[in-house]
C-alpha cells in the first residue's frame, strides 16, 4: 500500500463522518482511563488494554472494520491480566473473542460499503426479525442457566451464575457482532454491568472504569447500527 493509500484508509477509518459528539465520546473514554490509572496506578498493561478497549469499542459503535485492529491488542493484553488475576472463565472467553474476530473480519470485509450520501466505508448492519430476537434470548438465559447449574454441582467455582450469565450472553453477543447483527448491544451491556462487578470485588478500577464506559458505548452503538440495517 502506498503512503496516499494508508492516508486515505485512516482518514476514512478514523476521521470521515465524525460529529463533534464522536469526538467527545471518545475522548471521554480515554480521559476516565487515565484519570482511574493516576488515582489507583497499575501495571502499565492495564491501562495499555484499556486505551486499545476503547479504541475497539467505540469503532465498532461507529461500524468501522478498524475495531479489529484494536480489538485484537485489547483481547492479548486482557487475556494476560485475567491470567494473572486467575479469572479463567475470562481468559476462556477471551480465546474465543480472539479466534471469532479472525472470522468477524472476513464478514465484515464482504459487508464493508461506501456510503454514497456521506462518502464513509462503514459496515452496513442487519437486524433479527422479532422471532430469531426472542428465540436467541431464550437460548442466553436457558444456556445461562444452565451453565451456572452445571458449575454449581460439578465444579467449585465461587460465583457459578454471576460466571454463566457473562459467559453465555458474550458468545451470543460476539456471534451477533461478527455477522453484524445490532441486537448484540442488549446482550453486551448485561455482560458490562456483570463485569464492573467483578471487577470492583477483584479491587480493579481500571478494568471497572473501562466496563462502566462499555455500558454507555453499548447505548451509543445501538443507536449507530440502528441507522442502517436491513431485518
Amino acid at each position: 500500500m502506498t503512503t496516499q493509500g494508508l492516508k486515505q484508509v485512516l482518514h476514512e477509518e478514523l476521521i470521515a463522518g465524525r460529529t463533534t459528539f464522536d469526538y467527545i465520546f471518545l475522548a471521554l473514554g480515554l480521559v476516565i482511563q487515565f484519570l482511574v490509572f493516576c488515582i489507583a496506578p497499575t501495571q502499565p498493561i492495564m491501562i495499555v488494554s484499556g486505551i486499545a478497549g476503547i479504541f475497539s469499542v467505540v469503532l465498532c459503535s461507529q461500524r468501522k472494520i478498524s475495531t479489529f485492529a484494536f480489538g485484537f491488542l485489547q483481547v492479548i493484553t486482557y487475556l494476560i491480566i485475567c491470567y494473572n488475576q486467575r479469572l479463567y472463565g475470562e481468559v476462556g472467553i477471551n480465546i474465543f473473542y480472539f479466534f471469532s474476530m479472525l472470522y468477524g473480519v472476513y464478514v465484515w470485509k464482504n459487508r464493508y460499503q461506501r456510503n454514497d450520501q456521506t462518502g464513509e466505508t462503514e459496515l452496513h448492519t442487519r437486524r433479527l426479525k422479532p422471532v430469531f430476537w426472542l428465540a436467541t434470548i431464550a437460548f442466553a438465559v436457558l444456556g445461562s442457566w444452565l451453565t451456572g447449574w452445571g458449575l454449581e454441582h460439578y465444579t467449585d467455582d465461587s460465583d457459578p451464575y454471576l460466571d454463566a450469565f457473562t459467559t453465555i450472553p458474550a458468545i451470543v453477543g460476539q456471534i451477533l457482532m461478527v455477522l453484524g447483527y445490532r441486537e448484540q448491544w442488549f446482550f453486551w451491556f448485561c455482560i458490562d454491568i456483570g463485569c464492573v462487578w467483578l471487577w470492583l470485588r477483584a479491587g480493579n478500577w481500571s478494568m471497572a472504569a473501562l466496563y462502566a464506559f462499555w455500558c454507555l458505548n453499548c447505548i451509543y452503538g445501538f443507536l449507530h447500527w440502528s441507522k442502517k440495517s436491513d431485518k
